[in-house]
């Protein structure tokens, strides 16, 4: 749902650069595996658990709680 403050499996920081990645890859077309390296996301369970994020909060906030 939302974006994962830290990386589930070494606990790396990696939430704050979600939105950047985001960018690169929609507006800039840029390669996913190019836009993670340059963000400093080097380890293979860093990148797995950004590129794997599906965001759904947009759709999940239009229900009343």
């Amino acid at each position: 749902m939302m974006v994962p403050v830290r990386c589930f499996t070494c606990g790396k920081v990696i939430g704050e650069k979600y939105e950047e990645y985001v960018k690169r890859v929609t507006e800039k077309n840029e390669e996913p595996a190019h836009a993670m390296t340059e963000l400093g996301i080097t380890r293979y369970c860093c990148r797995r658990t950004l590129f794997t994020h599906v965001d759904l909060i947009d759709e999940v906030i239009q229900y009343p709680v």
